[in-house]
This record gives structure tokens, sequence and C-alpha cells, in this order.
């Protein structure tokens, strides 16, 4: 009698019934080219299978790579929506003070972030301590605020979009909504020849949500419109 264990018919019959079933399972190929290595022993090195395992690693790089680049073009499009969708919103207010309730309302929720701040940098009164809190979304403050503001943790020039994480949440900036902020953007505005600059900032409550290795264009595209909206305001 043979000790060579036999396969049953009914499976025998499958397997010669579909066998590119058979090639097309990554999990039954492994067991078989598993099954044949132990067969072989340990003083046999069977280069086909080393080759299979490394072609094996690859496919699955190649695979996390395009789930990758998937999820980041879906993400990317989903921020572009929302960014165009904030700026409709942003359009449609045909008084200042709507305009800055909603920014801190509606557009802060179509941004998913917690607070939308305008800060705007004004000669008129006392700001050299902090910011002033107008309706909950304004702040003024004294003239330099807002480069300082930017600079905190980086040297050089400032730059018109900057995105970091936060561990003190300025309540200068923030008001009482400060202890919830983990994250910021912060984009500085250009309100034209002799206008000092303004800055608007949103925060988020995750750490992640804005972060420095991100794409800053379509901020950037935000930025824009927002600066020409405003020297409409403040003509």
């Amino acid at each position: 009698m043979s000790s060579t264990p036999k396969l049953e018919e009914t499976l025998r019959d499958a397997i010669i019934a579909k066998p590119d079933a058979i090639l097309d399972d990554q999990a039954v190929m492994q067991a078989l080219i598993a099954a044949d290595d132990r067969s072989k022993g340990d003083n046999i090195i069977d280069l086909r299978g080393v080759a299979m395992e490394r072609l094996e690693a690859r496919l699955d790089r190649l695979e996390d790579t395009h789930r990758s680049v998937i999820e980041a073009a879906y993400e990317n499009l989903s921020s572009t929506n929302q960014v165009h969708r904030a700026i409709l919103r942003m359009l449609d207010a045909t008084e200042f003070e709507t305009f800055l309730r909603d920014l801190g309302g509606p557009v802060a929720s179509i941004l998913r972030v917690e607070a939308i701040t305008l800060v705007l940098e004004t000669t008129q009164g006392d700001h050299d301590t902090g910011g002033q809190h107008i309706n909950g979304t304004l702040t003024l403050a004294g003239p330099g605020f807002v480069d300082s503001y930017l600079a905190r943790g980086r040297r050089g020039a400032p730059r018109q979009v900057s995105l970091r994480a936060v561990t003190e949440p300025d309540p200068r900036v923030y008001g009482d909504k400060a202890h919830d902020i983990r994250s910021e953007a912060c984009m500085k505005l250009d309100f034209g020849p002799d206008k000092l600059p303004g800055l608007l900032v949103m925060g988020a409550a995750e750490p992640t949500h804005f972060a420095p290795q991100q794409a800053t264009d379509i901020l950037a595209f935000f930025t824009g419109v927002f600066e020409r909206t405003m020297r409409r305001w403040l003509s």
C-alpha cells in the first residue's frame, strides 16, 4: 500500500474541471508552494519559490501604492468640493455682518472646522497685548500681529498659507473656542496698497486635520477669493 495521501475523487474532479480557479486563488497557491517547499527538505533552495515571494511582495507594494493614490485623489476632490461650496455660501452675503456670521457658522460647518477667525490689523485703539473679538468671528489687533502669529515655530518670510499643529491655542484668536483647537490653517491676507494685512485662521479639533505636509493649493485659491471679497467690504 502506498503511504502517499490521495485526493478525494470529488475534489480531484473539481480541480481538473476548473484548474484556473486554483491558479487565480492566491491563498491556495501559497499553500501549494509551501507544501512543495516542505516536501523538498531544508537542503534544497527553490529559486522559483524565492522569485514568487519577491513578486508577491512587489505586487503587495503596488497595491498599497495604488490604494494610497486613489484615497489621496478622493480626499483632494472632496476638499475641492467643500471649498467651492464654502465660497458660494460666502459670496451670498449682501451685508458685512451677514458675511461674518456666515463665515463663523455655515462656512465653518461646510469646511468641517471648529472655528474660523478673521484678524484685521488696525492702528485705532490699544491692541498691543492682544485681539478684540467682534461678533465671535472678527478680531482686531495691532500692527505686526499677523506676521508675529505666523512666525511661531519657523524662520523666514511668512507663507501665504501655513498648516500646523497647535499645542497652545491662542485665545486672542479663538476666544472661548481655544480649548477645542488642535491644528490650524493660517492664511495671510493682502488687501492692497497702503492697507494693513489681515489673517484668516481655521481651527480644527483633530491634530492631523491641518498638517505641514499637506498641499495648500486649494486653500491658496480660497485665500484669493476671500481677499477680493474683503476688498469690496473694506472699500
